[in-house]
This record gives C-alpha cells, sequence and structure tokens, in this order.
C-alpha cells in the first residue's frame, strides 16, 4: 500500500511523531495503540476520539507548562526536543500534541494567534512588555469529519495556583481558551490569528516572539530563568 502524503498526517522536522521519543511516549499514554503507519488516517471515529483526548491530558498534565527557561532552537521546538527538554511553554506543547495524534492516525495542524493575557504575573508583564502575548499555540485535530481546536498547554496544577480552570477536550467541541478565571475576572483573549500550519513555521513563530519580546530572553534562543509556579506562589503569600 502506498505511503500516504497527506500534510495533516506526515513525520516533519518538528512534528517528528516518527522519533522514538514520541513513539515512546504515545505508548506510555495508549499501550494498547497501533502507531501510525502512513496508509490513512484512524477510520475509527470513536477510538481515533478516545487516542486523541488521552493524549490531549497526557500533554497537558505531564508536560509542565514554562515560559521560563524554555529552548527555542529548532531542536527544542520539536516534539522530540520537547520531551526530551521536559517542559515548555504553549508553541512547545501544541507542537508535541500535534505530533503525538498524527502516530495514531489523527491528522493535525499548529495554530497561532496574538493574545491579551489579564492574569500573568507582574515579572512576565515586565519581561513581555504588557499583557499581549505574540503567537500564542495551540493545535488543530480533525476527528468525524470536521476540524476541532485544542489547547493542552496550561497544566492542571499549574492552573489551580492561578486561579483558573484547566481546559478540557471531549475530541467534539473546541477547547480554545477559558475567557474568565475561577474569580469571574477576564483571563484572555484572542486579538488576531496568524493561521493554521501543518508544521511549526519556525522563522515565523520564533522571530515573531523574539522580535515582540525581546527582555523575555536569556540569550538567543532561550527564555530568561524563573518559574510561573514560584511566582504565582509567592504572590500568594
Amino acid at each position: 500500500m502506498a505511503v500516504s502524503q497527506e500534510p495533516t498526517l506526515v513525520a516533519t522536522e518538528f512534528l517528528d511523531h516518527t522519533s522514538a521519543a514520541v513513539r515512546a511516549f504515545v505508548a506510555e499514554v495508549l499501550p494498547a495503540a497501533d502507531v501510525f503507519t502512513g496508509e490513512g488516517a484512524d477510520p475509527d471515529g470513536d477510538r481515533a476520539r478516545r487516542n486523541a483526548v488521552a493524549l490531549y491530558y497526557a500533554v497537558r498534565d505531564s508536560i509542565p507548562y514554562e515560559v521560563y527557561g524554555a529552548d527555542l532552537t529548532r531542536a527544542g521546538l520539536s516534539a522530540s526536543g520537547v520531551l526530551g527538554h521536559g517542559f515548555g511553554f504553549c508553541v512547545h506543547k501544541s507542537a508535541l500534541y500535534a505530533a503525538a495524534v498524527r502516530a495514531v492516525g489523527v491528522p493535525s495542524r499548529v495554530y497561532y494567534g496574538d493574545v491579551r493575557n489579564h492574569l500573568a504575573s507582574p515579572r512576565l508583564r515586565e519581561l513581555v512588555g504588557g499583557d499581549i502575548f505574540r503567537f500564542h499555540s495551540l493545535a488543530v485535530v480533525r476527528l468525524d469529519g470536521r476540524w476541532t481546536k485544542a489547547t493542552p498547554v496550561f497544566n492542571k496544577m499549574l492552573c489551580k495556583l492561578y486561579g483558573i480552570k484547566p481546559l478540557e477536550f471531549d475530541g467534539r467541541a473546541d477547547s480554545m481558551y477559558h475567557p474568565y478565571d475561577e474569580q469571574n475576572r477576564r483571563h484572555m483573549e484572542f486579538l488576531h490569528v496568524h493561521g493554521e500550519f501543518d508544521d511549526v513555521p519556525y522563522d515565523l513563530v520564533y522571530q515573531g516572539i523574539k522580535a515582540a519580546h525581546p527582555r523575555l530572553f536569556a540569550g538567543s534562543h532561550t527564555t530568561t530563568p524563573g518559574s510561573l509556579a514560584a511566582e504565582a506562589a509567592g504572590a500568594a503569600l
């Protein structure tokens, strides 16, 4: 059987779902799952949805969300690189999720937009230069013949520290963002959409983040050290 050339299923430089690291991650989450062979998407809609949901929660909660100390090299933004580093922020975690679902035959893309985040810590606001964050990322997956947005980004523990409801995903409705936190304060709103891509548009994303938020960087491709969890804990004291 011919290998599929569907661009939303193939392994790419960044969505490298044929790598040993991504395959091992998927196998740990879905021990009985068949990895993608290139012969077409999973025809079983219920099974595809269950797999996509299970991988969503694995990426959301087993990979800590951390803006500080993040690797924004080409290797660092690959799915295998994210697993090797062990943490990342939205651009990292969305790439990992998009790769992981491709590994089980679920088509995916990565999505980028500019957002206003009203609940950033004072230090992060200072480093970012305000409350507008450029190139916030999520993933888009095709389930039951339609494209659905999924944001496996803010892990449950960090959400608890910041008083934000963690984003859930059922494989049917978009999981994009919560506009309000648990105290009904405005949390996030999308201001501009950059688009959906079959692979991480590296130069666009890296140059866009660095140009918009130069103070966030400690080096050419690494963000400044710190801890979002520690900042949240400090604010609560």
